[in-house]
């Protein structure tokens, strides 16, 4: 800890064991947090697969991150937003170091790159485009060119519409048909690609059971490098299927609120993106008319948080 005169590494003592107290109410689900100085501004936004794990490291050695050391004295509190997936949660923090980068990051929005699918029927066949008009056969965005590209390859592993094209040279028919696919195939594999894209629970567990059992079929046959690519496939496909509500292109600005123990929850999104919160004290008469309000969709997720943001700041009081 580095400090100037005994008061001041005083405070500093004082609000590192305030902060560290939080940690242990913290999820050890993904999430996003949010370190604040004791005047409550933002020093550090991050996001976790593991949010309570994380958020203990800082306490640590922090390896690769220890242009952090001199911040960690100054963290005076811990606010997160518990999210459904670790690709919602990349996303919120995208968004909100796009709309404000506190002192403490190092740079403006996410490293990871937003790629849409497009699935085209004529013929049939997938593509990853930076941006698509609204359409049924535009799903996304997503982020992670390299996880798209995977998925991808995962989906067309299963559902090859480039043997159901009626385009095919006289070669790839007949390979087509000795892999027992042939022109009529394409409407059947290209529902399924887009079943799949809409996160249909059937169909998403179906393709996770073909490629896990290709996988094994690829170990069993001492083909490693194939088992560890589709091991990749099914990552991929996983994150891109996983529950992502906090960026909707073409969504509407709305707040949302969620209210515990004298403490209220703000949720701001502007054009479908939820990319920022906030917390701060209020009576319930108050409170209630402004949750009443909310968006259906997001009661329960601004609920969920308004418990947790009260969780947090017991622990540190």
């Amino acid at each position: 800890m580095t400090c100037i005169g005994p008061d001041r590494c005083e405070n500093a003592a004082v609000r590192d064991t305030s902060a560290r107290a939080s940690v242990p109410r913290l999820p050890t689900g993904p999430g996003v947090y949010r370190f604040v100085d004791e005047r409550g501004r933002a020093l550090y936004v991050g996001r976790a697969v593991d949010l309570r794990r994380r958020v203990a490291s800082y306490w640590g050695e922090l390896r690769g991150r220890r242009h952090l050391r001199r911040m960690v004295p100054q963290i005076a509190g811990i606010d997160a937003i518990a999210c459904d997936s670790g690709h919602e949660a990349a996303w919120l923090e995208r968004n909100v170091l796009e709309r404000s980068k506190p002192r403490w990051n190092r740079t403006r929005g996410g490293q990871e790159v937003p790629l849409f699918i497009v699935v085209d029927l004529d013929p049939p066949a997938l593509r990853a485009v930076h941006h698509a008009s609204p359409s049924d056969r535009a799903f996304g965005p997503y982020l992670g060119g390299t996880q798209v590209r995977l998925a991808m390859s995962g989906l067309l592993r299963a559902f090859p519409l480039h043997y159901a094209s009626t385009r095919l040279t006289g070669a790839e028919r007949e390979l087509a048909s000795v892999r027992g696919f042939a022109a009529a195939n394409g409407t059947d594999f290209t529902a399924g690609v887009i079943a799949v894209l809409r996160r249909d629970p059937v169909a998403v567990s179906a393709l996770a059971s073909d490629l896990s059992a290709r996988r094994e079929a690829a170990t069993a046959a001492l083909a490693f490098e194939l088992a560890a690519r589709l091991q990749a496939e099914i990552e991929a496909l996983t994150w891109i299927t996983q529950e992502q509500k906090v960026f909707q292109p073409g969504g509407d600005d709305a707040t949302a609120y969620g209210y515990a123990d004298g403490l209220l929850l703000q949720l701001d999104m502007r054009a479908g993106r939820l990319d920022g919160w906030r917390i701060q004290p209020a009576r319930p008469g108050a409170a209630a008319p402004l949750v009443a309000a909310s968006p259906p969709q997001w009661r329960a997720f601004a609920q969920r948080n308004a418990d947790l943001a009260v969780a947090l700041r017991t622990s540190s009081e």
